[in-house]
């Protein structure tokens, strides 16, 4: 069974700097249809303008993924700065407890990107933090596995059974993922146009997926997406 999510059913909060998607559950939107896909909690489509940002804040017990699509993020996290740009994934560990910031460098362009809260797998973690840089030329027209359990194939490490894949296709390619037996996919399309199962998903589309033994995924456009396999 396939679910889709629309993108335009998606909470929403706008400040002026600030507009921010929420395909679940979040701050003041609040959906109880929408509360998380098995382990994964938070997706939420972020665009920041120029030289503004989120201050200092605290986060616990939440595995935290960052993915920029546009422009570059700029990150203090456990005294440590970092720039995160298109093709890097950062994966943040908030455990027992962790302050950062996160802002747009950039005085003249927008930065767009992708949050992702995964619920770990036990509380009380030690904060920690990693960051690797994932070439177009390792997603381009396949899935590659960008964050996983004990961080294997070069991945960045989540305390959690659930593992992510980024895919860039051209118009008119095709990826096919197989489901293991009691697993479930999210699909997040962020940019173009594609046919899932013979359905059409656009920009900001979701979908979750059960009881399938596999997912095709076919570009009508140039695409990029995330696809999550969760335990």
């Amino acid at each position: 069974m396939i679910t889709f999510r629309d993108r335009m059913a998606r909470g929403q909060s706008r400040t002026g700097w600030l507009d921010s998607r929420h395909t679940f559950s979040f701050a003041h939107y609040q959906d109880p249809a929408h509360m998380g896909f098995r382990s994964l909690r938070v997706i939420n489509e972020d665009r920041v303008i120029p030289g503004a940002g989120f201050p200092r804040h605290g986060h616990s017990d939440m595995e935290i993924i960052s993915y920029v699509l546009d422009g570059a993020l700029e990150q203090d996290s456990l005294g440590n700065g970092t720039v995160i740009r298109p093709g890097d994934v950062q994966r943040m560990s908030a455990g027992t407890g962790i302050l950062h910031s996160e802002f747009n460098p950039s005085n003249a362009e927008p930065v767009h990107f992708l949050q992702i809260w995964i619920i770990p797998d036990h509380a009380g973690l030690p904060p920690s933090y990693e960051q690797r840089a994932f070439p177009i030329e390792e997603r381009r027209g396949r899935l590659r596995l960008v964050a996983a359990p004990a961080g294997r194939d070069g991945t960045v490490a989540v305390h959690q059974d659930a593992r992510l894949f980024v895919a860039n296709l051209e118009a008119g390619e095709r990826v096919v993922h197989e489901i293991e037996r009691g697993r479930g996919l999210w699909l997040q399309l962020a940019r173009g146009i594609v046919t899932v199962n013979g359905t059409e998903m656009r920009e900001g589309d979701g979908a979750a997926v059960v009881d399938e033994p596999a997912i095709a995924i076919e570009a009508d456009t140039d695409t990029e997406f995330l696809l999550f396999d969760l335990g």
